[in-house]
């Protein structure tokens, strides 16, 4: 069974414009003009309970409204949606206890003068928490986080890094059986993001819990999602498994070859991207890369050679780019 499914959903705002001017400006106060402006346009998906899944686009593709949708946040133009068997923006108690987003550009609650600790008593009496499970839950929640040295301070007074470690604590106290993650390691540093990343795969694998996380780190999307949503101006581009995206957008492979031959020339065997020495890094077509690899160790004295998919993060610069010429043709 799906814990989310959604089917044809849809999300159109009016925006209000007008003309640059004194005189726009006040015919706009007797009739203001609108257009409309579709985030979302017939989405359809379904996450299977305990998947993690990368829900990745530009900026503006309809990520972050539909992660509202889902949330209860916002309520769709039009389209059927059910997380975890509930309409979302029903917002029925029941739902709300079992759901978290949580986003990186606002971690933590609107109360920064409270402490962490207190902040966590409140989602107690805000999720009716019995004592037991609360003890327990912030026990292993502040192992797991690095919270203990925390607690006792006020909201105000965390760093970005610390303060996204308590709100995503915050978010998971009362135990929810799926997370929008929006951004969840945005402006954190290596060291903070691995943290996060790692929790949120231990939670997942430990919980069972189901994960849609919308992130423009790759490392991210790397370490944590064997699936992938890619969204464009609203609409899906691709679903399906990492290696499948780089197949369908980057139809090339890295050759990485180390050769003992004096002054050798690989260049025809490839697009060399960079050499050191007699080390040298080829872009090949996929379908010739088992041709190209024989060549190489026919013509060669190869001390390593290894064949490698390319990096998340330049499939989706690929990926980007082929969507952008396909509109552009269509236009």
């Amino acid at each position: 069974m799906n814990a989310v499914e959604v089917e044809e959903l849809s999300m159109t705002y009016r925006v209000p414009v007008r003309d640059g001017g004194l005189v726009a400006a006040a015919r706009a106060l007797v009739r203001r003009q609108y257009r409309a402006v579709e985030a979302v346009r017939a989405l359809s998906f379904g996450i299977p309970a305990g998947q993690v899944v990368g829900f990745l686009g530009r900026n503006g593709a309809g990520k972050t409204t539909t992660l509202k949708i889902l949330a209860g946040i916002l309520h769709p133009t039009s389209g059927r949606v059910r997380v975890l068997d509930q309409v979302p923006w029903r917002r029925h108690n029941q739902y709300l206890r079992e759901i978290a987003l949580i986003r990186g550009s606002q971690p933590i609650g609107d109360a920064p003068e409270l402490t962490v600790l207190d902040s966590f008593h409140y989602q107690q009496v805000l999720y009716d928490i019995s004592d037991g499970e609360f003890r327990r839950n912030l026990a292993e929640l502040s192992e797991l986080l690095d919270l203990d040295s925390i607690l006792q301070r006020q909201v105000r007074a965390l760093s970005l890094g610390e303060r996204m470690r308590a709100g995503l604590a915050l978010a998971l106290v009362y135990r929810p059986k799926v997370l929008f993650l929006d951004e969840p390691t945005i402006g954190l540093d290596v060291s903070a993001a691995k943290t996060i990343r790692t929790f949120v795969a231990e939670y997942s694998a430990r919980t069972g819990a189901t994960v849609l996380l919308t992130s423009h780190t790759m490392a991210d999307v790397e370490s944590l999602c064997p699936r992938l949503i890619l969204v464009d101006d609203g609409a899906i581009a691709f679903d399906g498994r990492r290696d499948e995206l780089g197949a369908l957008f980057a139809p090339t492979k890295l050759i990485r070859v180390t050769v003992i031959d004096d002054d050798p020339d690989l260049s025809p065997y490839g697009e060399v991207l960079q050499r050191d020495g007699n080390q040298w890094l080829l872009r090949v077509a996929r379908d010739v890369v088992p041709a190209t690899t024989a060549r190489l160790l026919d013509r060669f004295a190869v001390a390593d050679l290894s064949v490698e998919e390319p990096s998340l993060e330049n499939v989706m610069d690929q990926a980007y780019r082929s969507l952008r010429q396909t509109k552009d043709l269509a236009s």
